[in-house]
């Protein structure tokens, strides 16, 4: 956050000349199949993988490059109006990954082909960008998603 300057505003640390304190956003799932799981989202949906660490009794750890990182805040309302017009029904959990891709159609086709089960086909939404829902190993509900352009006036 920041600082109320006198008029009662908030500033942020960066116009404070502050340093950001949050540098990175990592995401951390727990995969009973370690293997399948990195192949699917390292393979097939193509993040790179920055680093990866092996310890005693089998730990295993592998760190991919999902791009800029961004948390969405929602309240519940906001949610179920992302299902509805997304899926046309609640399907997401509290939780659900969003990934930004350059062909939502032929990424979800690829990943439905490497086990995903698709949710709700590509579907344009009313901000014009093309979402596709997928339930993906490791128990995680994901949208695949292209912009193509604000939205419509």
């Amino acid at each position: 956050m920041g600082d109320i300057d006198g008029n009662g505003d908030i500033r942020t640390n960066n116009e404070m000349g502050g340093e950001r304190r949050v540098r990175q956003l990592r995401v951390v799932v727990e995969a009973e199949d370690y293997e399948a799981a990195l192949a699917f989202y390292r393979d097939v949906l193509g993040l790179p993988e920055q680093e990866s660490y092996s310890g005693e009794g089998g730990a295993q750890v592998a760190i991919l490059d999902a791009g800029r990182a961004t948390l969405e805040i929602t309240n519940p309302a906001q949610k179920r109006m992302i299902d509805e017009v997304e899926v046309g029904r609640q399907v997401a959990p509290r939780i659900r990954l969003a990934f930004e891709v350059a062909d939502t159609a032929g990424a979800t086709e690829d990943l439905v082909d490497a086990g995903a089960a698709l949710v709700a086909p590509p579907t344009v939404t009313p901000w014009q960008s093309l979402n596709a829902r997928l339930d993906t190993p490791a128990g995680l509900h994901i949208t695949l998603f292209e912009e193509r352009g604000g939205v419509e006036n």
